[in-house]
């Protein structure tokens, strides 16, 4: 006898998403969030999406456009976005950044907290937390008494989904792998070690606050920041939208402050007075 889910799985196999509704759903996109949805990432649209078509019992993509793009369906079309905005991430990514912050920037945050500077950091697009908690988890294990200063990190992202992943800030296990032992270490150092689950130490998480964020409606954010870790997240959109996201996070730097950003994405030809390489994707404004 055929289950119910080998029926939906049947079908859900051979739905596709045809181009009128793939264009509305990559126009919707970009207009709300400034995201560029690539025409031959249809496939991903189906994967992303088809859990959506199964909750709301709709057949085809053309039906569930037609669905989100009513008014009473706002929570629909946010959970839509929230889905196709959700990208790959993991603890210590482009580990140089990490190396270069402790490094350089770490030793003049001290210094300016010993005096008496609010240190703020931000990490813009934060996705599930894997990079903030990699930040957070750095300097706590290199300062050990930053608890004493005010210094915080603010992590934003635009999809609910992995806002609450960060918030909650639990991960398997394996995805520490990649962190270096010492600051694992850190991050471990509240987890039993038959958990396959880690959750961060309350020191770490004490550190972060996360925020939504959607870069193309105005920024709730009070600055000046001393470091803002941006990255592969402009290069999802057109080169107007990139212009003015970096154009507003170097407005956001303190000055002498750091801006990181990935390692396939450029800053406008505009800010080259105003920001100066001095490491792999990593820029000083000056």
């Amino acid at each position: 006898m055929t289950s119910m889910s080998q029926v939906y799985s049947a079908a859900e196999s051979a739905l596709t998403c045809d181009d009128a509704s793939f264009r509305a759903i990559a126009d919707i996109l970009r207009r709300e969030t400034g995201i560029n949805l690539p025409a031959d990432n249809s496939s991903l649209v189906v994967s992303r999406l088809i859990k959506q078509l199964r909750r709301l019992k709709l057949s085809t993509f053309a039906e569930y456009v037609r669905w989100i793009e009513q008014s009473a369906h706002q929570d629909d079309r946010a959970i839509m976005i929230s889905s196709l905005t959700t990208n790959t991430t993991h603890f210590y990514r482009e580990g140089y950044h990490f190396d270069f912050f402790v490094r350089d920037t770490l030793p003049k945050l001290k210094k300016m907290a010993g005096q008496g500077t609010r240190i703020r950091l931000w990490s813009a697009g934060c996705s599930s937390g894997e990079e903030v908690y990699s930040l957070a988890a750095t300097l706590l294990h290199h300062w050990p008494e930053v608890a004493l200063a005010d210094v915080r990190i603010l992590a934003t992202d635009i999809s609910a989904d992995a806002l609450n992943t960060a918030k909650e800030a639990s991960y398997p296990r394996e995805k520490l792998e990649s962190v270096p032992e010492d600051v694992r270490a850190l991050m471990l150092r509240d987890a039993d070690p038959a958990d396959a689950m880690v959750t961060m130490p309350d020191a770490v998480r004490a550190l972060v606050s996360v925020r939504y964020l959607n870069f193309i409606e105005p920024w709730p954010t009070r600055g000046p920041f001393q470091a803002i870790l941006c990255r592969n997240v402009a290069i999802y959109m057109d080169d107007a939208v990139q212009e003015h996201i970096f154009t507003g996070l170097v407005d956001q730097l303190a000055p002498q402050g750091v801006l990181f950003i990935g390692h396939s994405e450029r800053l406008p030809p505009k800010l080259a007075e105003k920001m100066t390489l001095v490491d792999r994707t990593t820029f000083r404004r000056t």
